[in-house]
């Protein structure tokens, strides 16, 4: 399967492959863009027609319901003065009777005083007659403004169902209100939008009537009566309508799909009639013309594949020749391509591979040289040299590298040579290699290497990033013994550090330790203690047995120091017979005991000369780092005047900085 799809994909992508799917994606953009523009100019007509249909429906719906409710609200008129007729002669009741014609347009007829306590209704219904309906909002309306009105729906309190009433006002002689006569109008089932259920705009559209407070008064599904109209993101231009607005357009229907849309204002009852129009039922038939037509297109397609197949091989066959005669070159079976074809491009192909071919051979012969060059140039350097790859992986050394390492050639893989690195310098080399295989920045350090046969030395290694113009082809290094240097270096920090008859640091050592050490202070607070002392009665061994006793007793001193002292102590000679001892991470009090201890070591040492037996003591003193410490001076100065306290105190003997 696997080879099969390779062979689809290989294909796909050859020249001939390219040529046909360019050849049916053009076919495919063109009819693409014939289909689109069809599409487009088909939706627009269509659009125009459908609004220019809702605009004819809805007018014709808000007229017509508009005159309804004007002949519903004169009939009424006429029946309040009937009514005010007959009460003046007693007969109010009997008029409601008489008024069975006006039960074509109400569901209910109810005669209502000032104080909106129901006095008569027809036809009769338990529980309306001596109803009080003085709450209502629709009754308080027109006790106030005393002109025809139509209510807001509401629940009847004796039917229990949805109504809406035609309302208008009984005023005495005076104008002052007496109380409303009322028609009650179902708003399931009643008879003021029996023509709207028989409007039908296709399979889904139909007319919607909605009060200007945003209650559904009508539509073709009951299940949405009496609810709300959708917020203004879902549908701004229902809200817009509720405002006042008049007109068509575009938007979401009640379901959330798209719809036509047009509105008018029925100012007689306050209320607003919409006609929709689903925006898929109108687009239907022109999609699908449009898809007809795209399988058409389709079919044509398919049939004019194998034609145009056939003209591209035909086309293509020249092309079909050069490439086996270039295999041929290749191969070594003809040194140039000779085509023979009428097809100028493919002659000036020829002529450019076979001048390309000469200036190959010519390439490649001067790159054998140069490589013959370089080859016996990098065997012969007396340097060690290696390349990497842009990765950094080793592949390739020359033998000097090879003999100073002490391996095989074959073992120069990237684990071998970093195994064999210093553990202490291990991981600062491989960051710093990372870096610069990153970064492009040269690399540069100095490192410990241990050779296969066990020896430690000491290599410089440089290597530069190589380019070849924006490529990045790898790194050549080169790799010098400086273990000689190195020692020679150490040897001379050593000398410049130490005292050369006890071995101890000098005063230079010292002060580069107690910097250190103050440094530590100031930044992590770890306490150091510093003791400083001279040797007393010294001067006589100098002066009777000649400076090789006293170097004697002053080795004798070096050794029962380095004794006495912890190994992290550092133990110094400053000059003549001073010495000073630095505990690093030492408490003052563990310190003392330190003191007192190489006090009496040191009492206890002696040299004999002519029979004399000489010994010495200790004036030592004793100071420890002090907040506000910035110069090692002023430590030093403390332990100095601490131990020349102990000399006028009598000697032998141990002072701490700041004891009374």
């Amino acid at each position: 399967m696997p080879t099969r799809f390779s062979r689809y994909l290989h294909g796909a992508l050859s020249l001939t492959g390219r040529l046909l799917l360019g050849l049916f994606v053009t076919w495919g953009v063109v009819v693409a863009l014939l289909l689109g523009l069809g599409w487009r100019s088909g939706e627009t007509l269509v659009g125009e027609s459908s609004r220019t249909h809702l605009r004819y429906e809805v007018r014709l719906i808000a007229d017509e319901l508009a005159q309804q409710v004007d002949s519903r609200l004169s009939a009424l008129e006429r029946l309040a003065a009937r009514l005010d007729e007959a009460d003046s002669e007693g007969g109010g009741r009997d008029t409601l009777r008489r008024s069975d014609a006006l039960l074509e347009w109400f569901d209910g007829l109810v005669v209502i005083d000032a104080e909106g306590r129901v006095v008569s209704d027809w036809p009769k219904l338990d529980r309306r007659v001596g109803l009080n309906i003085g709450d209502r909002e629709y009754f308080q309306h027109v006790r106030a403004f005393k002109r025809p009105h139509v209510s807001e729906p509401f629940h009847g309190r004796a039917s229990d169902v949805p109504l809406v009433m035609f309302m208008v006002p009984r005023l005495d002689e005076s104008g002052a209100f007496r109380g409303l006569v009322g028609g009650i109008v179902k708003v399931h089932g009643g008879g003021l939008f029996n023509r709207l259920n028989r409007i039908r705009l296709g399979a889904q559209g139909g007319a919607v009537v909605v009060t200007s407070s945003g209650q559904v008064l009508y539509h073709s599904d009951d299940s949405l009566v009496l609810d709300t109209v959708p917020d203004p993101q879902d549908n701004p231009w229902v809200n817009l309508a509720l405002y006042g607005w008049e007109g068509e357009a575009l938007g979401t229907m009640f379901g959330g799909d798209m719809a036509y849309q047009a509105y008018r204002q029925i100012w007689p009852a306050n209320w607003i009639v919409g006609v929709i129009l689903p925006r898929s039922q109108v687009m239907a038939p022109l999609r699908e013309w449009v898809s007809r037509l795209g399988w058409w297109a389709l079919l044509v397609a398919s049939l004019l594949i194998p034609v145009m197949g056939w003209l591209v091989w035909l086309a293509l066959r020249p092309l079909y020749r050069l490439e086996t005669q270039i295999d041929e070159v290749g191969r070594g079976l003809r040194s140039r391509v000779a085509l023979t074809t009428r097809m100028q491009e493919l002659q000036r192909v020829a002529r450019t591979f076979n001048r390309v071919e000469v200036e190959r051979e010519h390439a490649i012969s001067r790159l054998q040289e140069r490589q013959a060059f370089l080859d016996a140039t990098l065997s012969s350097s007396p340097v060690g040299i290696f390349v990497t790859d842009r990765d950094g992986e080793v592949t390739y050394v020359n033998p000097a590298l090879v003999e100073l390492s002490g391996h095989d050639a074959e073992d120069h893989l990237p684990l071998t040579w970093r195994e064999r690195i210093h553990v202490d310098d291990r991981q600062s080399v491989l960051d710093l290699w990372q870096y610069s295989l990153d970064s492009g920045d040269d690399f540069l350090q100095q490192y410990r290497f241990h050779r296969r046969d066990g020896e430690m030395l000491w290599f410089e290694v440089h290597a530069r990033r190589v380019v070849s113009g924006d490529t990045h082809l790898g790194f050549v290094g080169t790799v010098k013994d400086i273990t000689e240097r190195r020692e020679e270096e150490a040897l001379r920090q050593w000398e410049a550090e130490h005292d050369p008859l006890t071995g101890l640091l000098n005063r230079r050592g010292l002060e580069r330790r107690l910097e250190e050490a103050l440094a530590d202070w100031r930044k992590t607070g770890t306490p150091s203690v510093l003791l400083i002392f001279d040797l007393d009665r010294f001067k006589p061994i100098n002066d009777l047995g000649g400076h090789a006793l006293g170097d004697e007793m002053l080795c004798q001193v070096a050794r029962a120091l380095s004794r006495t002292v912890r190994r992290s102590d550092h133990t110094a000679r400053q000059g003549g017979d001073e010495f000073a001892v630095l505990l690093p991470s030492c408490t003052f009090e563990r310190a003392q005991d330190i003191a007192e201890s190489l006090r009496e070591t040191i009492r206890e040492l002696q040299v004999v000369h002519g029979g004399r037996v000489f010994s010495v003591t200790l004036s030592l003193g004793v100071t420890c780092f002090e907040r506000g410490d910035q110069r090692i001076e002023s430590v030093m100065q403390r332990a100095d005047a601490a131990s020349y306290r102990a000399k006028r105190m009598g000697r032998d003997r141990v002072v701490m900085h700041g004891e009374a």
